[in-house]
């Protein structure tokens, strides 16, 4: 196993010496964090605007009904006519006029009510003037039957169902929530893992064909020692990059966040969680850092470690198999749609049927196929997947990387030596009898 050590170390220090690699590894993270700190720069802005709203109202019905707010501020128009309430809110400069015709009845008064503004207003903006008008329209209605409209309202009963296990652990439908955004986050980001570094492997496997290096390094090494070194050493490279890039990012959050007065969220301590249980507003808080405390930690952090590197292992060794087949990136096209649509598949699973049903069928088989496991297991683990489940998954993607490597490898004695000539499927097949 010396020379696979050796090749490994080659790889590996072949990448981080590399410019390129260098200026990236420190040039993303401040890229990503000043994307960031630019969205919270504008949305700051976006949320300090004060809107200012003119009404006229002819029924004289809802006048009463606007109340000034931190983002809005309405402005009551009387004893003018709509042209000239037209030209006031223009030359005012303000984000609209609303306009109440006179009518007789609120059925005839809703359906000629008319926003007048230079652009589409917010749909956030419109829903809440609508809703507003609506609540005030209907206890109108209901006085106008002889209803009393306030005994209505005191008649409506929300209903929020507590959740609890029959072992007695209670759980909230936020607590849900937060589970679907942690196993989605690890599955997302071996994606992104995958895309990213098992590109990385293919061209360097493409580039040293096309050099002819590889041609007197496979006279005194194995095929299968020179991808698993590829592979290896590319991923240490890559789990390099990404460590820097949380130190790196980290830091400069700190940085910005202390510079534009943004407070970081610390981890929630038991202390929280009671003075959090005092308040009846913050509930529903109490709920999300307590379900936080619940979430099998130590679980999800050793499977996402051992899912993250067999599903990574595993398409590493197929993105080496297709740069050895090849002979430059273009051809690589054609064997790229096999490769994504697992990916693509294991993250419509997870999104749209573990929110669903995490213990269902479809759930279940597709946590064991190991071209999807990584992703749809570490979906499903923070809803609670026995141990023997994670195990069994594991053994199966483990084992189909064992395998995945050889047949790659039967690929990459054969095609690393093959130049001028685009591969079909039928010829890959042949060089797996090789």
């Amino acid at each position: 196993m010396n020379h696979l050590s050796l090749i490994t170390k080659r790889e590996y220090l072949n990448k981080v010496k590399n410019k390129s690699f260098i200026i990236m590894t420190f040039l993303s993270p401040i890229i990503m964090v000043g994307i960031i700190t630019l969205i919270a720069y504008l949305t700051q802005l976006n949320n300090d605007s004060v809107r200012t709203i003119a009404v006229l109202d002819e029924s004289g019905l809802f006048v009463d009904d606007f109340t000034n707010n931190a983002e809005t501020t309405y402005h009551i128009l009387t004893d003018v006519e709509l042209d000239v309430a037209k030209k006031l809110t223009q030359d005012a400069e303000n984000y609209g006029l609303l306009y109440i015709p006179n009518g007789a009845n609120v059925d005839e008064i809703a359906k000629k009510i008319t926003f007048y503004s230079d652009d589409s207003p917010s749909l956030f903006v419109m829903d809440d003037i609508e809703d507003n008008i609506a609540e005030k329209a209907r206890n109108i209605k209901l006085k106008n039957s002889g209803i009393d409209a306030a005994a209505v309202n005191a008649m409506r009963v929300r209903v929020t169902a507590d959740l609890e296990t029959f072992d007695g652990e209670t759980t909230s439908k936020m607590g849900n929530g937060l589970k679907l955004i942690f196993g989605g986050a690890a599955g997302y980001l071996l994606f992104m893992f995958i895309i990213v570094y098992g590109n990385m492997i293919m061209r360097s496997v493409i580039e040293e064909k096309t050099s002819r290096i590889i041609e007197i390094i496979v006279s005194s090494v194995k095929p299968i020692k020179l991808l698993l070194g590829k592979i290896f050493g590319t991923s240490l490279a890559g789990l390099t990059q990404f460590v820097i890039w949380i130190i790196v990012g980290g830091v400069l959050m700190m940085v910005i966040s202390s510079i534009f007065g943004i407070e970081l969220s610390s981890m929630p301590s038991q202390d929280m969680i009671d003075q959090a249980s005092n308040g009846s507003a913050n509930k529903e808080l109490a709920a999300i850092v307590s379900e936080i405390w619940r979430l099998p930690l130590l679980n999800l952090i050793i499977m996402f470690i051992l899912f993250f590197a067999g599903g990574y292992l595993l398409y590493a060794s197929v993105y080496a198999a297709i740069g050895a087949a090849v002979d430059n990136e273009t051809d690589t096209q054609q064997f790229m749609l096999p490769i994504i649509l697992p990916l693509m598949l294991a993250i419509y699973v997870g999104f749209f049927t573990v929110i669903e049903n995490p213990h269902g069928v479809v759930s279940q088989v597709f946590s064991y196929i190991p071209f999807t496991s990584p992703v749809v297991m570490l979906m499903r683990i923070p809803f609670g997947v026995p141990i023997w489940q994670q195990l069994l998954s594991l053994f199966i993607l483990f084992a189909t990387f064992y395998l995945m490597v050889i047949l790659a490898a039967k690929i990459y004695r054969v095609g690393i030596l093959m130049y001028g000539k685009k591969p079909t499927y039928k010829e890959l097949y042949k060089w797996l009898k090789y």
